[in-house]
């Protein structure tokens, strides 16, 4: 899922030399008597023929023809950084950083050695590091660093202008890791955060930001770690994860958002924010989903506080509509006179003159109560006049939920009584004399 050190790496290698030998050179003629001497012309002429040969494979067949015809040579430096340049072109990390610890043995500050040995740490950790590993890795890595201001033996201050930034990045990001791997968070964020500010396009890094932001289980920094976490999964340009590891640490994200917010409300916002830039913000924050429900508290008892009446209502529907509903209303509720709740008519039974008055009392539209009179109210009123009540539970259905209550008419308030029907009078016929 993850890169290994990156093309750029190797570029840098190659503009410093390190893949090939900045040594003695295939022209070489034999040393003066005052310097090093070969031990016969057969040692000059194997020697000559290793310098030539670019074969890695050939090579190093030939070294190890050297090393065993002649074991002890005065060109042992020189034939020591050749196996080293070879195991490296051969890509075999464990045989390039044994050598490489021969050659700073003899030489702490060999610049070649201590490159390979950080740039071969995370090889040879592979997924269950030993703690030799990751010292040798820091160490050298370390001594690196504490020269990077110093152009490498044979290395121009312009080249290396070009190639020490990579070189740097490599640095801090190899000992973010190896910290992050003995769980030294705050070590680790604190490198990988020196990595990001030379190289903000590197998804793996952002990656482990996430990690070991995550390790140190500090909720205040949550938000920053999920922005980590969507950076690496939508970056898709030069230093971007490959498709399928966005879309494994996509799908983590997605669900730690989710648990962390508790929706998905916003998410898509935080990954075009993390896609569009490499660092979140100072004052960065994603709203909690107990901040969010806090929120929703508060303004709740707000409104309660405002409409006693409605938040008896609601606490009353809880009750009946839950589990063990019956028994509460057994004990709680019936042939109880409840105080006083309102509501809006819904509808009138009959329309004039009823003796049934049915209410909506949490929304105002939705029939919730129903009111029962033993004599018919005076006319009516419209639908949507507000009514208040004290009423006397006598059933319910907990679906569709409604409550009937037996309500005295002097305990119902706001009934105008309205249009009334008209009387209607027998016509009265005049009597008229009859006709002679």
């Amino acid at each position: 899922m993850w890169n290994q050190p990156s093309k750029r790496l190797l570029l840098a290698a190659v503009v410093l030399g390190l893949a090939a030998p900045l040594w003695t050179t295939a022209q070489d003629k034999p040393a003066a008597p005052a310097g090093p001497q070969y031990k016969n012309p057969e040692e000059f002429t194997l020697y000559d023929s290793i310098l030539k040969d670019t074969t890695p494979k050939t090579r190093l067949e030939k070294l190890q023809e050297w090393q065993t015809k002649y074991a002890t040579t005065d060109f042992e430096k020189q034939r020591k950084q050749l196996f080293l340049d070879t195991y490296v072109k051969l890509n075999q990390p464990k045989e390039a950083v044994a050598e490489a610890k021969l050659i700073l043995a003899d030489d702490p500050k060999d610049f070649t050695s201590l490159y390979y040995t950080m740039y071969f740490t995370r090889a040879l950790a592979g997924d269950k590091p030993t703690p030799e590993v990751l010292d040798q890795g820091e160490k050298a890595t370390t001594a690196l660093l504490a020269n990077i201001d110093t152009p490498p033996p044979n290395v121009t201050a312009d080249q290396w202008k070009a190639a020490r930034t990579p070189v740097e990045t490599l640095g801090h990001s190899t000992l973010g890791w190896i910290a992050m791997q003995r769980k030294t968070w705050d070590a680790a964020e604190g490198e990988f955060q020196k990595t990001l500010q030379m190289d903000p396009n590197n998804a793996e890094v952002d990656y482990f930001m996430g990690t070991v932001i995550a390790g140190e289980k500090n909720p205040q920094k949550m938000a920053t770690e999920l922005f980590y976490f969507a950076r690496a999964a939508t970056f898709d340009g030069t230093g971007s994860l490959a498709p399928a590891g966005r879309q494994q640490v996509l799908a983590f994200v997605t669900r730690a958002y989710k648990s962390y917010h508790g929706s998905d409300e916003g998410f898509n916002d935080l990954l075009a924010a993390a896609k569009a830039q490499p660092a979140p913000p100072a004052d960065y924050h994603i709203r909690t989903a107990k901040e969010i429900a806090d929120e929703q508290q508060k303004k709740q008892e707000a409104e309660d506080a405002k409409d006693p009446q409605l938040k008896l209502w609601k606490n009353i529907k809880e009750q009946l509509t839950g589990a063990e509903g019956a028994g509460y209303f057994s004990s709680s509720m019936k042939d109880a006179l409840l105080p006083t709740l309102k509501g809006k008519v819904v509808k009138l039974e009959p329309e004039v003159k009823p003796k049934t008055v049915v209410l909506a009392l949490e929304d105002g539209t939705t029939p919730d109560a129903t009111l029962k009179f033993e004599t018919a109210l005076a006319g009516k009123v419209d639908p949507g006049t507000e009514l208040s009540f004290e009423g006397v539970p006598a059933s319910y259905t907990a679906s569709p939920y409604m409550v009937v209550f037996n309500v005295e008419a002097d305990k119902l308030h706001g009934w105008t009584g309205k249009n009334a029907a008209p009387v209607h009078h027998a016509p009265v016929h005049k009597k008229t004399s009859a006709s002679n």
